[in-house]
């Protein structure tokens, strides 16, 4: 009686812990992503994203004001200064070599070669006294392990829209994806439209051949199409892009479009024919609003594929600085700047945040569009 109609399934609680947990793999890197965005360098490079609110420890290796910034008093010489030179943190140990860099405790007199002495006091001022004028040119190093309070900054995001040339490619991107997404969508459906409720010869041949491009690899059209490309004499441009992304996203449109569009009820079309209407007005006036949650289930699959793309772009639109797309930039600031996570960081998330905004803004109309271009067909 367990498994009637009505009655919930055993494995309820199962599902819903497995939802929560894809929903919680897929959330908190992104989470972790943002935060790292507005982090300062060090912080990252010493501490992960979630102890982001606590102060951070490091072993820190300072240099002191250099031999020229000494003064002279009755007791010798002295070279004084602060470590943090203004920005917030405490001392909590120090050392005068890198044998016990954190042998004394602030406030504390380290014994140090040739007679001299450094204090240290947790708020970074120190004092390097000597018997004997000090002669640093590049100043004394002072080993220290502090503690920064979080620091947050619009800096990585000021430096990767204005500075790393990631703006440039936001809107090189955007040039590619719009019209490889509204391209593809036109043609579709009005070929979904033809194939669903029209007849003609070779119908049910062109519906098995929509079929089976869904299964060709399109890396094995890649070199072909860029040839013809150039022999034409759109290679390496917006339009030779545009139109390899519309024939690879087409097959996928078509299929969903006119499973979608061949499901829709029969007399409606008949009524409209008996009325007088054409197929361009019955397409224009009741085949597309009926059909939009199709259109924007594809819509959404088709800007996604287009944004995040490397490897159609990479082909037709080469490394050029003037045409490089977000996913170009990012493979370069990965390759010349494998140490610096903020840029890394900032730049990930400013090329993420379109598809979301795409993504949730539409995603109401995604299980609709799908469920209804997979199961119903005519």
């Amino acid at each position: 009686m367990a498994d009637i109609a009505g009655q919930k399934a055993r494995l309820t609680w199962a599902i819903n812990i497995s939802v929560v947990a894809l929903v919680l793999l897929w959330t908190i890197p992104t989470f972790g992503l943002l935060v790292s965005s507005f982090r300062d360098a060090d912080q990252i490079a010493n501490s992960g994203w979630w102890q982001a609110l606590f102060a951070a420890e490091k072993n820190v290796i300072f240099r002191s004001a250099p031999g020229d910034a000494q003064i002279q008093d009755a007791s010798g010489y002295k070279i004084t200064g602060n470590l943090f030179d203004g920005s917030d943190g405490s001392v909590l140990a120090f050392g005068v070599s890198s044998k016990a860099p954190t042998e004394y405790l602030p406030g504390e007199t380290g014994e140090m070669t040739r007679n001299r002495q450094m204090t240290v006091e947790s708020n970074g001022d120190y004092v390097i006294s000597s018997p004997e004028p000090i002669k640093s040119r590049r100043g004394i190093r002072i080993f220290a392990t502090i503690q920064e309070p979080p620091k947050f900054t619009l800096d990585n995001y000021e430096k990767v829209l204005f500075s790393e040339g990631v703006g440039r490619s936001f809107l090189n991107t955007f040039t590619v994806t719009i019209p490889a997404t509204i391209i593809p969508i036109l043609v579709a459906a009005f070929a979904a439209y033809a194939l669903a409720w029209m007849n003609f010869p070779g119908r049910a041949l062109l519906i098995a051949a929509v079929v089976g491009l869904l299964v060709v690899p399109l890396q094995m059209a890649l070199i072909p199409l860029l040839k013809l490309h150039n022999e034409i004499g759109i290679g390496k441009d917006y339009l030779g892009i545009w139109l390899a992304h519309t024939g690879f996203g087409l097959p996928l449109a078509i299929y969903l479009l006119r499973n979608y569009i061949a499901g829709l009820p029969r007399e409606i079309i008949e009524s409209a024919r008996v009325d007088g209407a054409t197929d361009f007005d019955i397409f224009r006036r009741i085949i597309l609003p009926l059909s939009f949650p199709a259109l924007a289930s594809f819509a959404i699959f088709q800007f996604l594929w287009v944004w995040n793309d490397l490897l159609v772009a990479t082909v037709f639109l080469g490394n050029n600085e003037e045409q490089l797309v977000m996913t170009g930039r990012l493979r370069e600031l990965l390759g010349s700047r494998g140490g610096d996570w903020e840029i890394l960081a900032a730049s990930a998330f400013v090329s993420i945040v379109v598809p979301l905004f795409v993504f949730f803004s539409m995603q109401r109309y995604l299980v609709r569009g799908l469920l209804a271009g997979s199961v119903k067909g005519g």
